[in-house]
């Protein structure tokens, strides 16, 4: 985990395209050097309960996810979840150390025990899935390793965004 610094807020808001919220620190960085995760506040500072953790912020990993999504690889996830025990316990291994991490940040009642991108029941938003795998490394979440593997490397045709240095 990388502090934050301006110019990695500003990167952040040149990749989402907006300034943005309950940003705590940088969770992973691509290859390029670019952050590609930020780990976020569970509370939002007007006081929003925010259960994405791990928000996914480079453009070429967010495309390439929402390339697997549209090619029906949730649903392929979601039957093999509903039929393999074993995948399933990972999975819900995967949400306990999601909702762990984040309640060790901030607990917030109203999302005690609502995790994101569908877990532990449902897989959906393979964006978070991804964010969680690089944030917190391989073998934590199944669905996570999956996407990075299909995803990986993103980042081949170079930075997703660069910030104008001031001569």
């Amino acid at each position: 985990m990388d502090e934050l610094n301006p110019a990695d807020l500003e990167l952040v808001a040149a990749q989402l395209g907006r300034t943005p919220r309950g940003t705590r620190a940088i969770a992973h960085r691509c290859p390029c050097g670019n952050p590609d995760v930020v780990e976020t506040t569970p509370r939002l500072p007007d006081g929003t309960p925010f259960p994405t953790l791990f928000y996914l912020t480079c453009p070429h990993a967010t495309a390439a996810c929402s390339r697997l999504e549209s090619a029906g690889v949730m649903r392929d996830m979601q039957q093999r979840l509903s039929t393999d025990p074993e995948l399933a316990e990972r999975y819900e291994k995967a949400t306990e150390d999601y909702l762990a991490r984040r309640k060790a940040i901030e607990d917030v009642p109203e999302i005690a025990q609502v995790a994101a991108g569908g877990m532990p029941d449902r897989v959906k938003c393979l964006h978070v899935h991804l964010g969680h795998a690089l944030a917190v490394g391989r073998g934590v979440n199944p669905f996570g390793d999956e996407v990075r593997d299909a995803v990986e490397p993103w980042w081949i045709e170079g930075p997703c965004v660069t910030l104008k240095k001031d001569e």
